[in-house]
């Protein structure tokens, strides 16, 4: 063979091992926290909730201008919110499901999967639980667990402690539904792309999300929208990254209780490990290379609600991402690869976050912000608590008792939810 139909194939197999073949969940774990650790030192956490709240925002207000409502629906949305394409948490969204489209149309895996009706009435109660849920604990499964344990907060465990709660009552429905509920089960269809025009599809996303990044990039009145450009790019790699290992929080909690099956919550604990110790680099001040700032202030994604609002909101959210199949960041991932189901959960799960953090941020006559009051729980950094080192040492051993529990169980499925 020459040495240039040797090189062919070996593109080729580079070809399959990065736009087709699915990636290993360990490796993708890795990528993520490493990617979740390089858009916090560029700028901010990322999430889910950010994105579909802005757009819900927008729903909400356009309903508001097209009835006319004098003081905007309940008081509220008389002003127009951030722009899709200039609030940060609305282009993380945008870069995210773009990089999910682009891989999954060089995979081959882009069409239409039209859900059977009783999925889609699912997907709406799915939207509206999974809004409610996030809005309680200060985010979703991204926001409100992973990156809340990766940027050290308490609040990331206590909604843990509900997700779980929340996933296993929606397995026992699912069960349920299984078993009891024949509606709806028509309906379902899938509407194929041709390979040629999604390579070209591809193509195109790719084109626009570099000349995205260029524009943002090129801003010279506002360094903020300037440095969009690498949030768009870095969000686009986790999109693309999760939706080619077909990556999902949400089912790191199901599987061990449903199949038996550790895999992905293997991968989640060593993802949320390494985005700790990353996270911990970041917001630990070092004087002598930062005259004593931290990379990232200590209180970026430390919310309010550690107690009872993020292990009530936790368990709501769970419960929705069972009947959505797919969390915050799987919602997103899949709505890149075409699923209808998931495209209907998001103006829902937005509009419910939407409406909910608003009155959260407005309760009452006094327009008390409950989470600031103190009414949803309290903000607790776990350093200010045990240090750094012990946070870590914890979050370490949390990491590895779930490890070990999700194995055993693999082995004498003593956890899994009979049907």
């Amino acid at each position: 063979m020459s040495e240039e139909s040797v090189m062919a194939s070996k593109v080729k197999d580079l070809y399959k091992t990065c736009c087709k073949s699915e990636w290993n969940p360990t490796i993708v774990g890795a990528i993520v926290a490493f990617l979740s650790l390089l858009i916090m030192a560029w700028w901010r956490p990322w999430g889910a909730v950010g994105a579909i709240r802005n757009w819900g925002d927008w729903i909400i207000y356009g309903l508001n201008t097209v009835i006319g409502a004098e003081n905007g629906i309940l008081g509220f949305y008389d002003e127009a919110p951030r722009g899709i394409f200039s609030g940060s948490g609305s282009v993380i969204g945008l870069g995210f499901i773009a990089g999910a489209f682009i891989s999954a149309c060089l995979g081959k895996d882009f069409a239409f999967r039209i859900p059977p009706y009783r999925e889609m009435v699912k997907a709406v109660l799915a939207g509206i639980l999974m809004g409610i849920g996030s809005a309680l604990a200060g985010g979703c499964n991204v926001g409100g667990m992973y990156n809340a344990i990766g940027n050290l907060a308490a609040n990331g465990f206590t909604m843990w402690i509900g997700l779980v709660a929340g996933v296993l009552l929606g397995l026992k429905l699912l069960y349920m539904e299984m078993e009891y509920i024949s509606w709806g089960d028509g309906g379902s269809g899938t509407i194929n792309i041709p390979a040629a025009v999604q390579n070209i599809l591809a193509v195109a996303a790719i084109g626009v999300l570099v000349w995205g990044a260029y524009t943002y990039a090129g801003n010279e009145d506002s360094d903020y929208l300037a440095s969009l450009s690498g949030i768009l790019m870095i969000a686009a790699a986790l999109g693309y990254t999760m939706q080619r290992g077909r990556w999902c929080m949400v089912q790191g909690f199901r599987e061990p209780h449903m199949t038996g099956d550790c895999t992905l919550a293997k991968s989640v604990a060593l993802s949320i490990l390494l985005l700790a110790i990353g996270g911990a680099v970041l917001k630990y001040a070092v004087p002598i290379a930062h005259g004593g700032e931290s990379v990232l202030h200590p209180i970026n994604y430390v919310r309010g609600t550690f107690g009872w609002g993020s292990i009530v909101g936790g368990f709501i959210f769970g419960l929705g991402a069972m009947l959505a199949g797919g969390c915050g960041s799987g919602t997103l991932w899949r709505v890149g690869e075409g699923q209808v189901k998931l495209i209907m959960v998001v103006p829902f799960f937005g509009i419910a976050n939407s409406l909910m953090t608003t009155w959260f941020k407005n309760f009452g006559p006094d327009e008390i912000n409950l989470e600031k009051s103190g009414a949803l729980g309290s903000y607790v950094y776990l350093p200010d608590v045990m240090g750094y080192g012990g946070t870590l040492a914890f979050i370490a051993a949390v990491m590895m008792v779930w490890y070990l529990v999700v194995t055993w169980n693999e082995d004498t499925n003593k956890l899994i939810v009979p049907m």
